[in-house]
């Protein structure tokens, strides 16, 4: 049947450059460079591009571009050339269209319509460079009152995590992606002070040394989920849902399923990994408050219970719910978080922005007067330090970070990480693309991502003439909106620019 589905990306190669030394096709591993006899000469099969960059950038001559396909439909305010795209593929196939990484729609990013403000003649500003500040963070419920007496606390206080920087590491499972990647980020996260999380696949017996930096996750498929990995855990976090797919469970397809990943989900080789979008045991608020307190007693109560779910229209009365029945840290992922696959539609229309999530849970809890009792830990596309100073503006104690973890490692975006070949040893199980990542240099560029981060963050405090992160938090005072509509200010809960 002939196809009606154009390629996406044209790939130009200046003949004049090329030496015919085949690199482009050892590194394409979408088959799309390929050696052509006949010609005497490596054509392409452009068709199967998906625009990863892998051979340009190790095009030895630099013979390589790769454009977008410049063949364009009529245009029609209506039917884009996409919408034309996704019905020609549903079409053909039958089937769902399946997306990587995070929601890639038009819509405004409101990180970048808030402002921050900085001090001036009355309010002086602070050089990090030659003052103390103070990024450590600790995450966990907080005793309504402390009780001293003779000199020493009364009463014990809850388990807490201690971070050095606001900044963890987001949920991202060894079999989504690579051993490599994800001991290139707890080591980045032990070095920084600061944690990561095994996603819902448990915890490879190689990673069981970064225990103490180790968020592990229970998720509705019980993945992995033992005796011991609960223990060696520093936090352990209930997935009820992700900002890439409300409402939607996980799926791992049986080709990445290997032996090693099939030791650590405890499931059989080759077999699909599939985790249901509702936890069949959690069906209320009293059902998750047993699982938080099952949790806490197998581990004698002394690691913090996050619950982690996904923004949604009604989510401060769900927060709510979820600090009352006992969490210790409430995680919510916006609608931009990523995900290695995704239903495409649920993807770009499912959830709401972060920003409006988080400002309307702080908001929430603190005037139901149970903001101390949890702490917020918010994620969703935070692509700079900006983003994270303004959302412990906005009312986080601190955020986690998958993407932008992930770009440092060496991603290029090209949204295909369900397809299991990444070109860059990222989003596979292929052990031949999987050495293309070097896990020491992914440890040192995750960690150097960290450190720039933490420097910027020190800087913008110090503007701002604040030389303590927990003087920030929640401080609305301190941001401005910029084009945004008087809705948007007042659940925001910020002043425009001007005021």
């Amino acid at each position: 049947m002939k196809s009606y589905i154009l390629p996406d990306f044209t790939i130009e190669r200046d003949n004049t450059r090329c030496n015919n030394c085949r690199v482009c096709i050892k590194q394409c591993s979408y088959e799309v460079h390929f050696f052509d006899k006949e010609a005497a000469q490596v054509c392409a099969e452009e068709a199967n591009c998906v625009n990863c960059q892998r051979c340009v950038v190790m095009c030895p001559t630099r013979a390589i571009s790769i454009r977008k396909n410049p063949n364009q439909m009529r245009t029609n305010a209506n039917w884009s050339e996409e919408a034309m795209k996704a019905i020609y593929v549903q079409a053909e196939t039958g089937g769902i269209l399946l997306a990587g990484m995070g929601n890639g729609c038009s819509h405004p990013i409101y990180w970048d319509h808030i402002l921050l403000n900085a001090s001036q003649v009355t309010n002086p500003s602070i050089d990090p460079l030659r003052e103390p500040m103070e990024l450590k963070t600790f995450l966990g419920r907080k005793p309504e009152k402390l009780a001293i007496k003779n000199g020493k606390l009364k009463e014990s206080i809850p388990p807490n995590l201690e971070l050095e920087v606001p900044i963890m590491f987001a949920a991202m499972s060894f079999g989504a992606i690579s051993l490599n990647a994800i001991k290139s980020l707890a080591w980045a996260a032990r070095q920084e002070g600061t944690f990561f999380n095994s996603g819902e696949g448990g915890l490879h017996s190689d990673l069981y040394e970064y225990g103490k930096h180790a968020v592990v996750q229970v998720a509705s498929g019980r993945f992995g989920v033992h005796a011991r990995y609960l223990e060696e855990g520093a936090a352990i976090e209930i997935k009820i849902g992700q900002g890439a797919k409300p409402g939607i469970g996980g799926h791992l397809p049986g080709e990445k399923v290997g032996k090693e990943v099939s030791e650590t989900r405890m499931i059989p080789e080759g077999s699909d990994a599939i985790s249901p979008a509702p936890h069949h045991d959690i069906y209320s608020i009293e059902d998750l408050r047993q699982l938080i307190y099952s949790l806490k007693e197998a581990t004698n109560y002394e690691k913090p219970i996050i619950v982690k779910v996904a923004a949604v229209h009604n989510i401060a009365a769900i927060a709510s719910g979820i600090a009352r029945a006992g969490a210790d840290i409430i995680a919510i992922d916006g609608y931009r978080g990523g995900t290695g696959a995704a239903p495409l539609r649920i993807r770009d229309n499912v959830g709401i922005p972060i920003e409006f999530a988080l400002a309307a849970v702080d908001s929430r809890l603190r005037e139901e007067g149970i903001r101390n009792q949890v702490s917020l830990v918010i994620s969703g596309s935070i692509r700079n330090s900006a983003d994270v100073v303004k959302a412990i503006a906005l009312g986080a104690d601190a955020v986690t970070i998958g993407t932008s973890a992930l770009i440092a490692l060496g991603c290029h975006m090209c949204q295909k990480c369900y397809a299991g070949k990444c070109s860059w040893g990222i989003a596979t199980q292929d052990p031949n693309l999987v050495k293309r990542l070097n896990p020491q240099e992914g440890q040192r560029k995750a960690a150097n991502l960290l450190q720039a981060w933490k420097h910027e963050i020190k800087e913008m405090l110090g503007g701002m003439g604040i030389n303590a992160i927990e003087s920030l938090r929640g401080n609305r005072l301190m941001l401005r909106g910029l084009d945004l509509t008087e809705k948007e200010l007042q659940v925001l809960g910020i002043k425009s620019v001007g005021e």
